[in-house]
């Protein structure tokens, strides 16, 4: 996959491109990067890219010459063409995957107090990353670009990408790690019963109760199972005893391990 980003900051991107699994997925040339400096396309003597609003009022706004100049020297018919801005759709987890499915994409980070409005003729779709305003694009154009890379094929292991927050419209459950306990904080003893079907079923019900306390708007979208829903009415009972499959894991299973 090719990552087009079109800035006013490309150091901005210097770190991010230089970091952890972005850097591993370049390296294994997984993803392609380009970032663009949008002033390089100004035909302003001193490069800029903004003027005054029409109309009046405060800030600057993004001027549409040099923006949709440098969209099309850096696009082409095939480029997927987003324009990073407060009024988009909220990315979701359901967007990272559909974009890691396009050959080419294409991020234009607005600035300033927005842009030339007769833009969004230009572009494929407007994204933002939630209802907050920040000072430019650049920040959301990261965040989308690192969540559509770790989903390509090689980025990371298949494993890790499996069962995360948001598949399935919910979030995932509690991971742990050693130590066994911490400052009283024992990792619960199903996970050591030794049977890989009653964990998996454990931790799907971790998901539903995680999911239901934190964000319940989830819940409500989602289409779920008539054992999903029995659960979920008995939580909002206040019922939280262990399934009977539990219970007979945690007699015949392998209760506790070594401490690490």
């Amino acid at each position: 996959m090719k990552i087009t980003i079109l800035t006013i900051f490309p150091h901005f991107f210097d770190q991010f491109l230089d970091s952890s699994i972005v850097k591993r997925a370049i390296a294994k040339g997984v993803v392609a990067f380009e970032i663009v400096n949008i002033r390089d396309y100004s035909l302003d003597k001193n490069h800029r890219v903004d003027d005054h609003p029409i109309g009046g009022g405060a800030g600057l706004i993004m001027r549409l010459e040099p923006l949709v100049s440098c969209l099309r020297a850096h696009s082409s018919e095939k480029t997927h063409k987003i324009y990073m801005g407060p009024r988009g759709k909220t990315f979701t987890q359901k967007d990272a995957i559909r974009l890691s499915k396009m050959e080419e994409i294409l991020l234009v980070c607005g600035h300033y107090e927005g842009i030339d409005s007769r833009f969004q003729d230009y572009v494929d779709e407007e994204l933002s990353i939630g209802d907050f305003i920040l000072t430019g694009g650049e920040i959301p154009a990261m965040a989308i670009a690192d969540s559509v890379t770790r989903l390509l094929k090689g980025a990371i292991s298949d494993e890790s990408t499996k069962e995360e927050s948001f598949d399935n419209d919910l979030l995932e459950y509690d991971q742990y790690t050693y130590p066994l306990e911490f400052e009283g904080k024992r990792i619960p003893d199903i996970l050591f019963c030794g049977n890989h079907q009653v964990v998996d079923e454990y931790r799907h019900r971790e998901s539903l109760r995680i999911t239901l306390e934190r964000r319940p708007d989830l819940i409500e979208k989602m289409v779920y199972t008539r054992k999903d829903y029995d659960y979920l009415q008995s939580l909002k009972k206040g019922a939280t005893e262990e399934s009977k499959k539990e219970k007979e894991a945690l007699q015949k299973g392998k209760r506790f391990v070594p401490e690490k």
